[in-house]
């Protein structure tokens, strides 16, 4: 059993506390809004999970879950999250988090910017790649012929190593996709981006909440990560 705290009560957030709970796992849930926001999820989630205040989730276990926008980092508990092993969920958009020079140039990833903004922190990425509603609906027991590959990045060979035993028992294999300077690979407008895990793309382009998602062997996901060609960052539109 793995103690983990996750800030962020999203979609994300909530789906991998969904994944957690159920295997076992002990949450800690946290959001901007303060913990008695949370009593229908936890609720929801049971005995497993229990709410709390950021700072609280930041040091509630050996890894923390950071699954909110860019936007929200300068309120995250900086001091509280040094030293820890941070999931990060997160991905640049500009149309949401405003222009960022650094990621518009490719100067830095956005896991190398998370990072930066979290001094002492140690990063590591994953679940970016995925739509929320696909995280539940793709997860499978260890060994499941149709179990799906998720990308791994990070610089820390232990916190990565921590990070993929957490994925595997969420119901996923985990896929080493590299450093975090790598991590573009599974970045918006990459070649391993979300539309690996649509079972209808036309569905998906329509109404992509309706979209049950399809299996992504780890192999295949390889495949696409080794493939993938860096998008031109410069001229971003979305």
């Amino acid at each position: 059993m793995t103690k983990l705290g996750i800030i962020g009560s999203g979609a994300i957030g909530a789906a991998i506390a969904r994944l957690a709970v159920a295997a076992g796992h002990e949450v800690l849930l946290a959001n901007s809004r303060g913990p008695e926001s949370l009593a229908e999820l936890v609720g929801e989630l049971g005995a497993g999970a229990r709410a709390g205040e950021a700072a609280e989730a930041a040091t509630f276990g050996e890894l923390v879950v950071v699954a909110v926008p860019l936007t929200a980092y300068e309120a995250l508990p900086v001091e509280a999250l040094a030293g820890r092993t941070v999931l990060s969920t997160g991905n640049y958009y500009p149309s949401r988090d405003g222009r960022i020079e650094v990621l518009d140039s490719g100067a830095m990833t956005t896991a190398e910017y998370e990072e930066s903004l979290l001094p002492g922190a140690v990063l590591v990425k994953a679940f970016n790649n995925i739509v929320a509603h696909h995280i539940p609906a793709l997860a499978r027991p260890a060994g499941a012929p149709d179990r799906s590959g998720l990308a791994v990045a990070g610089d820390d060979v232990d916190a990565k190593r921590a990070v993929c035993a957490l994925i595997d028992t969420l119901g996923f294999d985990p896929v080493d996709a590299g450093s975090l300077a790598e991590s573009w690979r599974f970045e918006p407008e990459s070649g391993a981006y979300t539309t690996i895990y649509v079972a209808d793309p036309e569905l998906f382009a329509r109404d992509w909440l309706a979209d049950p998602g399809a299996p992504l062997p780890a192999q295949r996901l390889r495949e696409l990560l080794a493939a993938s060609h860096r998008p031109d960052v410069a001229g971003r539109a979305f």
